[in-house]
C-alpha cells in the first residue's frame, strides 16, 4: 500500500466544507485559530467565499484541520502517507499536512499569497477551462488572443488565465471549434506571468519563516518532482505564482512513487475525480464522500488492504 494526500485549490468552496471538521472538537478548534490567524470567521464570508484574499487562507485550514484529525486515527491504524502533492494554493497547503510549516506558519502564508497575487493583478483578469481540445490548439488560440496556459490536467483539459478581453475571445473561438469552456469563480490570471510581480514578495516570507523536516515529499505542481528540503519547496512555491502548473506530470508521479489509494482532503472532489479517470488502478475519493472521519479511516485502511 502506498498512500497520497491531495490538497485542492480554488473553485470547490461551498458553504457545508466546514461540516465534518466541526463536527470533532479540534477540528472545531482549528478552524477558530485559523480565523483568528486571518482576522476574520472562516465561515461568516457568505459570498466572498470566492475571493482570493478569503479563499485561499480558507482551502489551506480545511485542508490542515481535516488532516489534523485523520493523521493521528491512520498513524494508529499503521497508516502514513508516502507523498503529498497540492494543486496551485493547495501546495503550500500539503508543506503544512506534511509537517514541513506549521498550522500557523501556513494560514498566514497563504493570506500573504492572496495578498501579493491581488496586488500585482488587474482588475477582470481571470481563469477559463477548456476541454476538448488539444493542448496543441490551446497555445495557438493563446497566442492569438493573449492569455497563457495556466495548468495543465491532461492531454485536451488546460486552464488558461488572462484578461476578460482575451478570454472572451477564446470561449468564442473554442466554441467555434466544438470544445467546452467554463468561466470559474477565480478574480486572478493564477499561474501566468501576469503575476509575476508576486513571486518576490511571496518567496521573501516563505523563506522568514521556519521550516521542519516533512514526513514525506510533496509533489512539486510545476513538474512533479519531488520536494524534500526548504530551499526547493521555498523556490517551487515561489515561482508556481507565475509558471504553468502541469498537474497532469504531477498526477503521473503520483502513480510513479507506487501509489495505490489517493485521498483528497476537499473541499470538492475535483482532484480525486481527475486522478481517478487518468489512473483508474488508483483508488481515489474525497472526503466528501463520506459522512464522518471515522468512515474516511475505515475507507482507507479498506482500500490499503
Amino acid at each position: 500500500m502506498s498512500l497520497a494526500v491531495l490538497c485542492p485549490g480554488q473553485g470547490g468552496q461551498h458553504a457545508g466544507m466546514f461540516d465534518l471538521i466541526a463536527s470533532v472538537a479540534e477540528g472545531e478548534a482549528a478552524l477558530r485559530r485559523a480565523g483568528d490567524l486571518v482576522g476574520f470567521d472562516l465561515r461568516g464570508e457568505g459570498d466572498r467565499i470566492f475571493d482570493n484574499a478569503v479563499a485561499q487562507p480558507t482551502l489551506c485550514a480545511v485542508a490542515l484541520a481535516t488532516w489534523s484529525l485523520l493523521a493521528p486515527r491512520l498513524a494508529a491504524a499503521g497508516i502514513a502517507p508516502a507523498c503529498f502533492a497540492g494543486y496551485s494554493v493547495g501546495e503550500l497547503a500539503a508543506h503544512g499536512c506534511a509537517g514541513a510549516l506549521s498550522f500557523d506558519d501556513t494560514i498566514v502564508l497563504a493570506q500573504v499569497r492572496a495578498r501579493a497575487m491581488d496586488a500585482a493583478s488587474t482588475d477582470g483578469d481571470g481563469l477559463v477551462a477548456v476541454r476538448g481540445l488539444a493542448l496543441a490548439q490551446v497555445d495557438a488560440l493563446v497566442a492569438l488572443h493573449g492569455g497563457h496556459v495556466a495548468i495543465v490536467n491532461g492531454e485536451d483539459q488546460v486552464l488558461v488565465g488572462g484578461s476578460r478581453l482575451a478570454l472572451d475571445a477564446l470561449v468564442a473561438d473554442v466554441a467555434r471549434r466544438h470544445g467546452q469552456t467554463q468561466r470559474l469563480p477565480v478574480r486572478v490570471a493564477s499561474h501566468t506571468p501576469s503575476l509575476a510581480r508576486a513571486v518576490e514578495p511571496f518567496r521573501a516570507r516563505l523563506a522568514a519563516v521556519t521550516w521542519r523536516g516533512a514526513s514525506a515529499p510533496v509533489l512539486a505542481g510545476i513538474d512533479g518532482s519531488k520536494v524534500s528540503d526548504a530551499p526547493t519547496a521555498i523556490d517551487v512555491l515561489a515561482r508556481q505564482v507565475a509558471t504553468t502548473i502541469r498537474w497532469s506530470a504531477c498526477m503521473d508521479a503520483v502513480r510513479e512513487r507506487g501509489t495505490t489509494v489517493c485521498l483528497e482532503l476537499g473541499p470538492g472532489r475535483a482532484l480525486s475525480r481527475m486522478m481517478q479517470e487518468r489512473h483508474r488502478d488508483i483508488a481515489s475519493r474525497s472526503i466528501e464522500d463520506f459522512r464522518s472521519i471515522d468512515g474516511v479511516v475505515e475507507w482507507v485502511v479498506r482500500a490499503s488492504a
